[in-house]
């Protein structure tokens, strides 16, 4: 079963608070996996809302949208974030080429794994299924956010 909430981002500000509260509802889980999917279109504020969810966590350094390198590495307090930009991709057999079945686990050392993807819709029948699956879409002159939440562990305060 699955809830979708559509929510009003009236500025940056509320972009980064969304990410803050899906880094909260997150770490409440205690789910050892997460992968949050984010589409829309380019200049929507995928990488702002990725921003949030890393201040969310206490990150508050550079946070760039890893379009050419494919992922960025957040080796955080409690969890390892992947940043992926799927944007560039030519084909989804690329990321078997990456070896992308490895960030889709518990790292070396135990720590959880929150794994965000920006253009999903790149990565075909290669990726996993989402816990949070996110649409940004511009909306005046803000934004408007349309959150399904696949997995009920993350119900969070949205």
């Amino acid at each position: 079963m699955s809830t979708t909430y559509c929510i009003e981002l009236k500025n940056e500000h509320d972009t980064l608070k969304l990410g803050r509260q899906i880094a909260h509802g997150i770490e409440a889980s205690e789910e050892k996996l997460v992968v949050v999917y984010l589409s829309g279109t380019l200049g929507a504020g995928k990488t702002t809302l990725t921003r949030g969810v890393l201040a969310g966590y206490g990150y508050h350094g550079k946070v760039k949208s890893p379009t050419y390198t494919l992922v960025e590495n957040y080796e955080l307090a409690s969890r390892r974030v992947y940043h992926f930009d799927l944007y560039r991709l030519g084909d989804p057999e690329e990321l078997e080429f990456m070896g992308i079945r490895d960030f889709f686990t518990e790292d070396a050392s135990g720590k959880p794994v929150v794994c965000i993807i920006e253009w999903p819709e790149r990565g075909g029948a290669i990726l996993p299924r989402p816990d949070l699956d996110l649409v940004i879409g511009v909306q005046g002159e803000g934004r408007r956010a349309d959150l399904t939440v696949y997995n009920n562990r993350l119900e969070g305060d949205w």
